[in-house]
C-alpha cells in the first residue's frame, strides 16, 4: 500500500499554554563531515531543528572542535555523543533544558565496527523527552540485536515520551526496521510530509534512515526536507550521501507539569 505524503507546512516549535511542546526533530548522517561543511550546516539551519540527532560525527583528531564547528554554524550546541558513542551524537537549539546525558557503547563483535547510542533527556516547557541517535550495524544479526538493545534503553530512560533515530542500515520490511516500528511509532508511516527516500542524495531509492517515537507523542509530520525554503537540492546533494528526516512532534507535558497547573489553579481560585 502506498503512502501519500501530506502537502502540509511542517509546524513550527512553539510551547503550548497546557506546557505540552511541538519539538523539531533532526536526523541526519553526516559522514564525518568529509563532503561541504558549509552546505550541511545550511540545510540543518533551514529545518531549525530543536535536536539534532547526528550519525557518523566525526571520531578521530580534534573531533570534538568540528562537531562544534557544525554546531556553531548551525545554530545548535553540542548535547552529547560523538567520538565517545562512537559516532552518534546529539546537537540542540538553547530551547533545550538538559537534564542529562549519556554515551553508550554497545558490544563489540570482533572484526566489526564499534556501535554506540547517544543519549539524552530534555526538556521543552512543560514537556519531558528521551533522546536517542543511533547508526546500526551492517552485519544482520548485529543490527536485530542492536535494534533491542536500543527498545531497552529507552525503556530505562526513565520518561514517559523519547524520540529515537538514525541510520539503520535497514528498510522498512527489513527485520530489524520492523521490530523497532513493532512497538515505536515510525514517523514517516504515521504522518508523511516531504520525501521518503534517504539514500542516495544523487538517486533516492530507499529508505534507511528513520525517526521513530513512543506513544503519547504526537506525530505532525515526518519525511525528507526535499522543498522546505531554504533547502536546495544541490546543497543536499553536496553535503553528505544520506537525505536528513526531520519531524515535528507534540509531546505532552510531564504529569508533575500538569500537577504543578492544577495546584496553581486552585491556589487562584482560591
Amino acid at each position: 500500500m502506498s503512502v501519500e505524503p501530506s502537502v502540509e507546512t511542517l509546524p513550527n516549535s512553539r510551547t503550548e499554554p497546557d506546557g505540552s511542546a511541538v519539538v523539531r526533530v533532526l536526523s541526519y548522517n553526516i559522514r564525518s563531515m568529509r563532503d561541504d561543511e558549509a552546505a550541511l550546516a545550511r540545510v540543518i539551519t533551514a529545518c531549525a531543528p530543536d535536536l539534532v540527532l547526528i550519525q557518523e560525527a566525526p571520531r578521530f583528531f580534534r573531533w570534538r572542535k568540528k562537531l562544534a564547528r557544525l554546531a556553531a554554524a548551525s545554530g545548535q550546541v553540542i548535547l552529547s555523543g560523538g567520538g565517545t558513542a562512537s559516532g552518534p551524537a546529539l546537537l540542540c537549539s538553547l530551547r533545550a533544558t538538559v537534564e542529562r546525558t549519556e554515551d553508550v557503547l554497545l558490544p563489540l563483535t570482533p572484526g566489526l565496527h564499534r556501535r554506540g547510542f547517544a543519549t539524552a533527556v530534555v526538556r521543552f516547557g512543560g514537556a519531558r523527552l528521551g533522546v536517542l541517535s543511533c547508526h546500526l550495524s551492517l552485519q544482520s544479526d548485529e543490527r536485530y540485536d542492536q535494534g533491542g538493545m536500543l527498545l531497552d534503553r529507552l525503556a530505562g530512560m526513565g520518561v514517559d515520551h523519547a524520540v529515537a533515530g538514525g541510520d539503520l542500515n535497514d528498510r522498512p520490511d527489513g527485520r530489524t526496521f520492523r521490530r523497532l516500528a513493532g512497538s515505536l511509532q515510525d514517523c514517516w508511516a504515521t504522518k508523511p510530509w516531504g520525501g521518503e527516500y534517504t539514500s542516495t542524495p544523487a538517486d533516492p531509492h530507499q529508505r534507511i534512515d528513520a525517526l521513530f517515537a513512543t506513544s503519547g507523542v504526537e506525530v505532525l509530520g515526518c519525511g525528507v526536507p526535499l522543498e522546505l525554503p531554504g533547502v536546495s537540492d544541490g546543497d543536499l546533494r553536496a553535503a553528505t550521501d544520506h537525505l536528513p528526516v526531520l519531524a515535528a512532534l507534540r509531546v505532552p507535558a510531564a504529569p508533575e507539569h500538569r500537577r504543578d497547573v492544577r495546584s496553581q489553579r486552585r491556589a487562584r481560585a482560591d
